[in-house]
């Protein structure tokens, strides 16, 4: 079985639009190999050459004070580059990053992350489609699966980095049985054990609760003037 290498991603910048000279801040990186936490993270603050938006702020706490002594992206470019390559890059709202790196790639001559990566899966697209109506932001996630979010007062990059891994290895398990991991045999003796334990009691409506169903659906057709769907599907 061919080794499936996945990087988690998640960036911080000093506002939202790459377009409007927004840049990285802050890229953070979580290594999962075959679904295992290697533990091969990548961390690093980057110094934008530029203030961060009063908004942008707000969510990450990062200064501009702070970042003055960190390296620019293009001292950790390579480096990025070679943590990424011909990994899976899965980021929560995936185009938005995406934007950003491609960003500072092409500031340096350099092709686009997509390019080095073998592809990109977007978390939030996922969630969205397994969750439909429901909030799905990171912090939603965390509370739906019970992963501990408790530390996440502000955003940062390889927090959010380590929360997503959490997060995408329990929203793609596919169920979640504690019996995931267990050989098929012993889940099938598992489900037939559950299956003599518990005996399923089925409750049947009454001939008197029967007729006092029909005479709802009636008075419910008659008011609405025969568009009482139940009483036309059935």
């Amino acid at each position: 079985m061919p080794e499936v290498r996945q990087i988690i991603l998640d960036t911080e910048t000093t506002g939202l639009d790459p377009a409007l000279g927004h840049r990285i801040i802050e890229i953070g990186g979580v290594e999962i190999v075959n679904r295992q936490p290697t533990g091969k993270q990548f961390h690093r603050y980057v110094n934008p050459e530029r203030d961060s938006d009063e908004g942008a702020l707000q969510v990450h706490g990062i200064t501009t004070e702070f970042l003055q002594d960190k390296p620019k992206f293009r001292e950790i470019a390579r480096e990025f580059l070679d943590y990424v390559k011909g990994a899976e890059l899965v980021i929560h709202n995936a185009a938005f990053d995406i934007a950003f790196l491609n960003h500072e790639l092409r500031l340096l001559d350099l092709q686009p992350v997509t390019t080095v990566c073998a592809a990109v899966i977007d978390s939030l697209k996922q969630a969205r489609e397994l969750h439909p109506g429901k909030r799905n932001s990171l912090d939603a996630l965390c509370e739906r699966y019970q992963i501990d979010n408790t530390g996440r007062t502000l955003h940062g990059a390889l927090l959010d980095a380590q929360l997503l891994a959490e997060v995408y290895l329990a929203m793609t398990r596919g169920q979640d049985s504690l019996l995931i991991d267990a050989e098929p045999a012993a889940v099938a003796q598992a489900e037939e054990a559950a299956r003599e334990k518990f005996d399923i009691i089925v409750l049947r409506a009454s001939d008197e609760e029967i007729a006092a169903h029909e005479a709802q659906l009636a008075d419910i057709d008659k008011a609405s003037g025969g568009k009482c769907l139940w009483k036309n599907i059935r």
